[in-house]
């Protein structure tokens, strides 16, 4: 292995906090940095927690600009772009439509499911560890489909997956309710995905900032960035409001403030933050033992222990983290179209947690080192799926960190494609 590097880690998700326990895993000296506190609720926090084998096709797909042109003028669909005069936004749109390719999406399928493949097996390692209870249930996840038109739609994807070798099986609505006779569901059918996984995110944080500690992680909270030191192609140092910090290596995983820092040191690496909305339940009138996915609406629901979590939308609106009343109201209507047995009242009195998705205009990660600095990675851009693909991210970013040649060919996720 290559001697021992000091590695400045820039952000405190779960992608920071997976690259983090891996490199200290290989012996290297880790800081990592976030501008906000431990208690912090970003990202990686209020979501679904799903890990999700299943989800191999990027967001810019064939059919999602039409889609998304569509739900855009109803307030209260599954997706929103807040109408603003910014160039950032025009020129990812543009990327967008660009990717929103067959082509682009068979080459991007195969790596997304040799990745999420590998992460959930990450997922179990990590599981067996002590003090690891963070809740890895690994029973399945349900594509629910509320109309024949959805089932017919999902059988047709559940197809491919299985020539992908993702395995997938169509159910009628009895073999749903069979599957998961807690829950009552008005559906035509679903789409059982029985690799796929659930857990609950703040437990995995927790027992992750645990691991990274007992393995020598260094964690420095409220510590924003404010500029680098630069030699040439090097970073030497990272400037902080409570200091510098001299590095061998810098990676740059800050989810949607990720451009920002890019920005500074001359990289263009586009990115929309996608703010997504959930809601927890801790006494729901019904708990499903499998986490779903409600296809028409674009929901996600997820037990959590006892408590139940659903979770939506895709709003466009900058780094904006105000929550939008109506936003959650639509998710609320959208969830008792699939369970009857649930009301309005149910949500009564539930904090809607808000946090921002960082969504690359290919829908693919960004992961490796830039041609610019010798010693500067990036890993962001995640968007949905930075839980699910996060001890992946992490090992991989150990490996490239530590000179060798990553298990999983990267050359769709370089950070220099759109320079």
């Amino acid at each position: 292995m290559a001697k021992d590097k000091s590695i400045l880690i820039i952000g405190g998700g779960v992608i920071g906090l997976c690259t983090a326990y891996y490199c200290s895993r290989r012996g290297h000296q880790v800081t990592l940095l976030d501008r906000e506190g431990p208690a912090h609720d970003g990202c990686s926090f209020g979501n679904a927690g799903m890990v999700v084998p299943s989800h191999f096709i990027p967001l810019a797909a064939p059919g999602m600009v039409a889609l998304g042109l569509k739900w855009m003028w109803n307030p209260e669909s599954p997706f929103y772009i807040k109408p603003r005069l910014d160039f950032g936004l025009l020129d990812w749109g543009f990327k967008f439509w660009q990717a929103s390719t067959a082509a682009r999406v068979s080459r991007a399928a195969p790596l997304l499911r040799d990745l999420s493949f590998a992460s959930r097996a990450g997922f179990e390692e990590l599981a067996a560890l002590p003090k690891s209870d963070f809740g890895l249930t690994t029973r399945g996840l349900l594509m629910l489909c509320k109309t024949q038109h959805g089932l017919d739609e999902e059988a047709k994807f559940a197809e491919r997956a299985n020539e992908l070798g993702v395995p997938a099986q169509v159910l009628d609505a009895k073999g749903a309710a069979a599957l998961d006779p807690g829950i009552t569901m008005d559906i035509a059918g679903a789409v059982l995905f029985p690799k796929d996984a659930h857990l609950t995110p703040g437990r995995f944080m927790s027992a992750l900032r645990a691991h990274g500690e007992a393995a020598g992680v260094r964690f420095k909270w409220n510590t924003e960035v404010t500029g680098f030191t630069r030699e040439g192609r090097q970073l030497k140092a990272v400037r902080t409001a409570r200091g510098d910090f001299a590095v061998d290596e810098v990676v740059v995983c800050g989810g949607s403030w990720s451009p920002v820092l890019a920005d500074e040191l001359g990289l263009h690496m586009p990115v929309q933050a996608g703010k997504g909305y959930s809601l927890t339940l801790p006494k729901p009138p019904q708990l499903p033992q499998l986490c779903s996915i409600c296809t028409e609406a674009r929901l996600a629901v997820t037990p959590m222990g006892s408590a139940l979590r659903i979770g939506g939308t895709m709003e466009i609106a900058g780094l904006n983290e105000a929550i939008n009343p109506v936003r959650v109201r639509g998710i609320i209507k959208s969830a008792l179209k699939y369970f009857p047995k649930f009301s309005e009242s149910d949500f009564d009195g539930i904090q809607p947690w808000r946090g921002l998705r960082p969504c690359s205009p290919d829908g693919l990660p960004y992961l490796g080192r830039t041609a610019r600095f010798e010693n500067l990675s990036f890993a962001t851009g995640h968007a949905m799926m930075g839980l699910s693909l996060g001890p992946i991210t992490g090992k991989l970013m150990a490996q490239i960190l530590s000179g060798e040649a990553p298990q999983i060919d990267l050359s769709l996720l370089s950070p220099d494609r759109y320079k």
